[in-house]
């Protein structure tokens, strides 16, 4: 049995260890395919895109040629050779964990990403060439491919660079003018593309780019506009992250059983799948690392994972409120309420942005695309309809609304989920989480109540629920075409744990009167809901009218 890679992003080290690879060899073939040799390629954090990038710098390393057979012959591209295999000199830069806490720090940390690939260059080809460390970054990468000209005659360069926004995305999400010092007209990144692009005339033959977003390529467009972006592409949809097939394989792989497969996938699919990169594509993906975390954690300890997110993924994801921040007011606020209740946002994608420009609503919600925390789920009038791709998503966007209100009014409930969750789960009873509610009804303004409504209500409901780790929540969730608000039902049903339905109502202050009214609308819809086959077979399922009065809520149980 093969081990699992979680982690591994080296190609030759996975194959030379045993470990167990997911064969994307097909995409070399695919883009070596294209006629234009300058490709971007963008994903999220996490899918996979390093060690991607390391299949292509072996399978094309003129210094590999040897052990081809041994690293590619049980791959496609082995059985399917090119006739670019082994061609190429490969100049190797990832231009992430750069020191951006200010601009002398980026510069420098930029130059030494730089200066360290080239001596890595020069030392593995054998190439005579004094790097002057004086010298600015730009002026090391010319003088490198004068030199290499001389030395190496007709043969070529193939660059690829990763991670190239990783320190851009950095600053963007707190220094919007360093930012944009860097990829100004006279910037220190933005000369060492032009470079990079004037050595496309006589050494560099090929170059693949890839990143998280297309943050820089607005302001590097006149230094290099020489690349082909195939990010929203269908033929390349599946290229980086898992399909199920895919997972269903590294299960078999593992010596899974098809009934524990079978008990997992579920889980596996409520958690890291969902993503869909072109508009177009065929299947849905899961995110290749979380996959990787999971599988790794139940072959080792027999059991479901207690976390189902990786601590080291999930502070990459943390980064979802400096993005937010980026749009203020309404426009915020408009995007987290449609996408935590699962509305959708039909938004066409921005291909790529000027940091010279305000953030508008429309770049807000591409960013979402390119980070991960929107993907597309369809089209509505020829445009993408976007939505949270699965529940760890949506538990990040919960936390970040969370603590907006947090800021705006104080209130810390960090401490009562666990209080929550054994009541829901023992008796059956939601007093607790009604009173976390009320308790942040209460404490916001008066101004905040003009945009109250019971989408609103049931929207920090929603968010507080999520923290729940026992249970599974459905917000709206499509029943024979009915739609409860919410549905809390326990992960485990063998431990006896309750379950619960809610249906939300409100009213505004000034209509109070019609309460009773409201209440009886909402009983009467849970007796309806309650007659459906699925919510039959519920086991211990209470149900619960709740109508919010301004910030006054009441609660009926409907037996």
């Amino acid at each position: 049995m093969k081990k699992l890679p979680y982690g591994i992003s080296n190609y030759e080290e996975l194959v030379e260890d045993g470990y167990y690879y997911v064969d994307k060899t097909r995409y070399i073939e695919k883009l070596e395919n294209l006629p234009e040799k300058r490709i971007m390629f963008l994903r999220p954090r996490k899918f996979g895109k390093t060690l991607f990038t390391s299949t292509l710098e072996n399978y094309y390393d003129i210094r590999k040629k040897e052990k081809f057979e041994k690293l590619y012959g049980e791959t496609y591209i082995g059985k399917n050779p090119t006739e670019l295999k082994n061609k190429y000199h490969i100049l190797k830069f990832n231009f992430s964990g750069i020191d951006t806490s200010d601009n002398e720090s980026t510069i420098n940390g930029f130059k030494e990403k730089v200066i360290s690939s080239i001596k890595v260059f020069i030392e593995e080809y054998g190439l005579d060439f004094y790097i002057n460390e004086e010298k600015e970054a730009e002026n090391i990468l010319d003088n490198l491919f004068k030199a290499f000209k001389i030395q190496k005659n007709q043969e070529k360069i193939y660059v690829i660079i990763d991670e190239y926004d990783h320190f851009a995305n950095e600053l963007l999400g707190f220094n919007t003018n360093q930012f944009k010092n860097l990829v100004s007209k006279n910037g220190k990144v933005r000369k060492w593309y032009e470079i990079l692009k004037e050595g496309t005339e006589s050494v560099v033959d090929r170059i693949f780019i890839t990143g998280v977003a297309p943050i820089t390529l607005d302001s590097l467009t006149s230094g290099f506009n020489i690349s082909l972006d195939i990010t929203r592409d269908e033929e390349f949809n599946e290229m980086m992250g898992f399909t199920k097939e895919e997972v269903l394989e590294i299960m078999k792989s593992q010596n899974i059983s098809k009934e524990n497969r079978e008990n997992i996938l579920p889980i596996m699919k409520e958690n890291y799948d969902g993503y869909k990169f072109s508009l177009y594509g065929k299947e849905k993906i899961y995110n290749s690392n979380m996959c990787l975390y999971f599988l790794n954690s139940y072959v080792r300890l027999n059991r479901i994972p207690e976390e189902l997110i990786d601590m080291n993924i999930a502070s990459d994801y943390s980064k979802l409120g400096k993005m937010l921040d980026l749009c203020k007011g309404e426009e915020r606020e408009k995007v987290i309420e449609k996408t935590i209740i699962g509305e959708g946002i039909i938004s066409e994608i921005t291909g790529k942005f000027n940091p010279a420009m305000e953030f508008s609503e429309k770049d807000l919600i591409s960013m979402l695309y390119y980070l991960g925390y929107l993907t597309i789920k369809g089209e509505e009038v020829g445009y993408p309809k976007l939505n949270i791709p699965n529940k760890v998503m949506k538990e990040i966007y919960s936390e970040y609304f969370l603590k907006v209100l947090k800021d705006e009014i104080s209130v810390d409930i960090s401490e009562s989920y666990s209080e929550i969750a054994k009541e829901i789960a023992l008796e059956g009873k939601i007093d607790k989480i009604i009173d976390v509610l009320r308790e942040y009804l209460n404490n916001l303004s008066n101004r905040d109540y003009i945009k109250f409504d019971e989408k609103y209500v049931k929207l920090i409901f929603y968010c507080i629920a999520m923290n729940l780790k026992i249970f599974r929540l459905k917000s709206e969730m499509e029943v024979e075409r009915r739609y409860p608000d919410i549905l809390l039902i326990p992960r485990d049903r063998n431990k006896g744990y309750k379950a619960v339905m809610i249906e939300f109502k409100y009213l505004k202050k000034e209509d109070s009167n019609k309460l009773k009214e409201k209440q009886e609308e909402g009983i009467e819809q849970l007796k309806k809901y309650a007659e459906l086959e699925e919510i039959k077979a519920i086991e211990g399922l209470r149900k619960y009218c709740v109508v919010a009065v301004g910030a006054d809520i009441s609660v009926l149980e409907v037996f």
